[in-house]
This record gives structure tokens, C-alpha cells and sequence, in this order.
């Protein structure tokens, strides 16, 4: 069985968590699971990151965007990332687990087709 988009999408970020040996998991979301759950739950240096994947402009359900906003709220921090931002997130992360310099906790949306959205109705 071929991997679906998102499922590479997702091999790929946990790829990347691996370089930076950090502590991750995939929960499980159906049958007695809670829905609209970060794809990929990451504590590194003492932070708590939600990591939602997409894949071929897919979007956030409004539960997922709950849920990436309650880890704000809670002073963790949100990634959305989709298979154009690879690089972009190894960098972000990285330097968010590493640095000494407290980051304000935010929602890093690093997916091309929402950014691109958002500057076309900056514009």
C-alpha cells in the first residue's frame, strides 16, 4: 500500500524531530481518542509542541485550529506544515528548541497555500 501525501508528509517531520533526538509521538485519534488532536505531540527542552501535517493545500478543521490555539494558550507552541515547508520548519524548530531565548508561544503556520492566501488579502 502506497504512503498517502500527508502520511509522507508526516514521515518526513518526524524524520526531521529524529535529528534533533527529541521526544515525539503519534497519537491515536479514533475509536477512544480525542479528535482534532495535533497529528504529532514533541516535547523538547522543556517545551510542548503541536505539530498538525498537511498535504496538497489541505487545511486545518476548525477542532484542529481549537486545539493548536488551546496549545498557545497553554504556552506551548503550534506548527502547520505541509511538504513545502521541510526546511523552513527544521530551522524554526531548531532554533525554538534550542535557543536560550524565551520565544513567545505562538502558531507557526508555515504551509505555502495559507501564506499565500494571507498576502493576497494583505494586498
Amino acid at each position: 500500500m502506497a504512503a498517502t501525501p500527508e502520511a509522507k508528509v508526516k514521515k518526513k517531520i518526524r524524520d526531521i524531530l529524529n535529528e534533533y533526538g527529541v521526544y515525539h509521538v503519534m497519537p491515536a485519534t479514533h475509536g477512544y481518542g480525542s479528535s482534532g488532536v495535533p497529528d504529532i505531540l514533541v516535547c523538547a527542552s522543556g517545551k510542548f509542541v503541536g505539530i498538525e501535517c498537511k498535504a496538497n493545500g489541505g487545511k486545518p478543521t476548525e477542532l484542529q485550529k481549537k486545539n493548536l490555539a488551546d496549545i498557545v494558550k497553554a504556552n506551548g507552541y503550534s506548527f502547520l506544515v505541509d511538504e513545502t515547508s521541510y526546511g523552513v520548519f527544521k530551522m524554526v524548530f531548531g532554533e525554538l528548541v534550542t535557543s536560550t531565548v524565551p520565544y513567545p508561544p505562538t502558531i507557526y503556520d508555515l504551509c505555502r497555500d495559507q501564506n499565500q492566501q494571507t498576502a493576497q488579502q494583505d494586498a
